[in-house]
């Protein structure tokens, strides 16, 4: 009988036993498919998450174009006087000007005088021959505007950017390089204007300092903020007195 107890013990401590091991199976497979599935799932949502950025950014660069017709541009030039150079090697070599990269602001250097007189002074280096000079716009102390050059021309004005930029030479009544304040409102309209008309921005505006390190235009070399704040006001004409993108520019 004694036997038989013991042998019933047995059998049960062997049935815990594999019930045990069963359960610790289970755990270790049911461990093993969470590490499985996590082994798959973290790339699968990486590629998901790269996936969205990527048709996100795709978007944000399809919806530019529309949010362009946002920028403005001034459509109609500024009042000016076509007198241009009669062609010649020193002032108007009439070389083609291919591409427009930039506008390059000048001073002429030679106070009291007008736009005339240094549009005669470029013309007249057809006979004295003593420099290579000239300029596609001068503008004079009343604000007015002459034309010397086409813009379709180069101008001998800025050095190495004779090849891709307009020249603006202003006239100056002193010493001090400041323009009259009928100078600067013709320079803001004029240099706005162009730019919409090479969809150009303010960091392609630029003094002759900025090409070769020369003192010109002298006052805006001595007072840089000066020459910050003439951006800002380029920007500021822009904006209230330009057109979308979407409307034509004359």
């Amino acid at each position: 009988m004694r036997y038989e107890e013991e042998e019933n013990l047995r059998e049960e401590e062997r049935r815990r036993y594999e019930e045990r091991r069963r359960q610790r199976r289970k755990r270790l497979r049911r461990r093993r498919r969470i590490k499985i599935a996590l082994i798959i799932s973290v790339p699968v949502l990486a590629v998901i998450l790269v996936s969205g950025i990527v048709h996100w950014v795709r978007g944000r660069m399809e919806e530019e174009p529309v949010m362009a017709y946002d920028v403005k541009y001034i459509a109609e030039a500024p009042d000016y006087q076509v007198e241009l150079l009669d062609y010649n090697e020193y002032s108007r070599p009439g070389t083609a000007l291919p591409t427009v990269k930039g506008i390059v602001v000048h001073y002429t250097a030679n106070p009291g005088t007008t736009a005339e007189q240094n549009r005669n002074y470029f013309n007249g280096l057809k006979e004295s021959g003593e420099t290579y000079a000239s300029s596609h716009f001068v503008i004079g102390m009343q604000g007015e505007i002459v034309q010397c050059i086409p813009c379709n021309e180069i101008a001998y004005a800025s050095n190495e950017r004779n090849e891709d930029t307009i020249s603006i030479e202003c006239c100056i009544p002193d010493e001090t390089g400041k323009f009259t304040d009928e100078t600067y409102q013709s320079l803001v309209a004029l240099t706005t204007w162009l730019m919409g008309r090479y969809e150009l921005g303010t960091d392609d505006v630029i003094r002759h300092y900025d090409v070769t390190g020369k003192a010109c235009p002298k006052y805006y070399v001595e007072h840089e903020q000066e020459w910050l704040a003439f951006k800002e006001d380029l920007l500021s004409y822009i904006d209230a007195n330009g057109i979308a993108k979407n409307e034509e520019i004359q």
